[in-house]
């Protein structure tokens, strides 16, 4: 059948059906995404705000719904939650009862309860709940995972992640619009704090990398007391260690004062594997081979790029700080559903996922009590 992209770049009409459900700024992300994916339909689409809704409906030419139950009856395969992340827990367990899979927005709730609770409530009704980020399934996190498998740095012993994004309360937060016209929720974004909002980029990478994390010791600060005048905010700062069960020790770094750095260093035996950008599916990842020349010890000055054999997956050009395939978690887990495997980004992975970040939100010493395994590379970087 000869599909045809409509003019505005929706996705046209394909085998795999899919409700959204929140039409804030995220969803537009998602939407150019989708685009790259003709195989993926967008049946319904529903917000609690009509005005959100027409706005968003109108400008991707998608069909609206009222309200959730209208969206469970156009049967979609799966249901993404792009709501607040103070409506995670609700929304995706009424998606639940209503025996539908779904894939979260980060961080997938608030609580390690309601993880456990809506874990449980998936795996009772044979149910796939996945989290984003979606960026563990792209090029460069795949590219850095086939290198730490071929041991191309030796045995890893430490990691340096950086997930700084800038003074961003002196940003122009209120003029970042999305192409429907949806604002930054600068507000909700302070609220629920960087950490939550931000960690799992990496710590998606590094627990697909080293499977599951054993104990976390953080600390935490809100460096920043006046943010646009948003009370109730979260930490803004976070340092974050990460001793893996059966693997390296890590440092993960949050916050929104320090420049923006989103490099990512693994140290081994043999050297240094190393990336600039977590928000970037084709980030080069380059490996400097250590060196002893005369009596001095170093990385090479010149870093060898490191590349996968073949095609990985559809890619989307840069939108403001990203250039993300927002799609890609997405995709994955309606490839699982219809091949009746568990997807890669959903089940334990998911729950340990949540509770390594809620961890490395909250200060103090935490032992884990979620486990998960390594995640399986994608098929094309084997």
């Amino acid at each position: 059948m000869t599909q045809t992209r409509p003019a505005n770049g929706t996705a046209p009409q394909g085998t795999h059906r899919v409700a959204l459900v929140g039409c804030g700024f995220v969803a537009d992300l998602y939407m150019r995404s989708f685009a790259k994916h003709p195989e993926v339909q967008i049946v319904a689409v529903h917000d609690r705000d009509p005005q959100r809704l027409a706005a968003f409906c109108a400008h991707w030419s998608l069909p609206a719904c009222d309200s959730l139950d209208a969206a469970f009856d156009t049967t979609p395969d799966l249901i993404l939650n792009l709501t607040n992340p103070s409506s995670h827990a609700e929304i995706t367990r009424a998606c639940l009862n209503a025996g539908h899979h779904v894939f979260s927005e980060k961080p997938m709730v608030l609580s390690l309860e309601d993880a456990t609770a809506l874990h449980g409530l998936a795996r009772d009704k044979g149910l796939q709940l996945g989290s984003s980020p979606s960026s563990v399934l792209g090029e460069a996190a795949q590219t850095l995972a086939k290198a730490l498998r071929d041991g191309i740095a030796g045995t890893p012993r430490l990691i340096y992640a950086e997930l700084d994004d800038g003074f961003i309360p002196q940003a122009p937060v209120e003029g970042w619009v999305s192409a429907s016209g949806a604002p930054w929720p600068f507000a909700d974004e302070f609220r629920t704090g960087c950490t939550l909002e931000h960690a799992g980029y990496y710590l998606s990478w590094l627990i697909a990398c080293f499977g599951a994390v054993d104990k976390v010791v953080t600390a935490t600060a809100e460096v920043l007391p006046d943010k646009r005048g948003v009370s109730g905010c979260a930490p803004d700062f976070s340092v974050a260690t990460l001793h893996f069960a059966q693997g390296p020790v890590a440092r993960l770094t949050c916050s929104i004062t320090a420049p923006h750095d989103h490099r990512l260093r693994v140290v081994g035996d043999k050297g240094v594997l190393e990336l600039e950008q977590a928000w970037d599916n084709a980030a080069p990842v380059r490996f400097r081979k250590r060196l002893r020349i005369r009596r001095r010890l170093m990385e090479s000055p010149v870093a060898k790029r490191l590349r996968l054999r073949g095609p990985t997956h559809p890619k989307v050009t840069r939108e403001g700080a990203a250039a993300m395939n927002f799609a890609l978690g997405p995709v994955e887990m309606l490839e699982a559903i219809a091949a009746g495997r568990p997807s890669r980004i959903a089940g334990d992975y998911a729950l340990h996922l949540t509770e390594v970040t809620l961890a490395c939100q909250t200060e103090g010493v935490h032992r884990m009590t979620t486990r998960c395994e390594q995640m399986e590379p994608m098929p094309w970087a084997r």
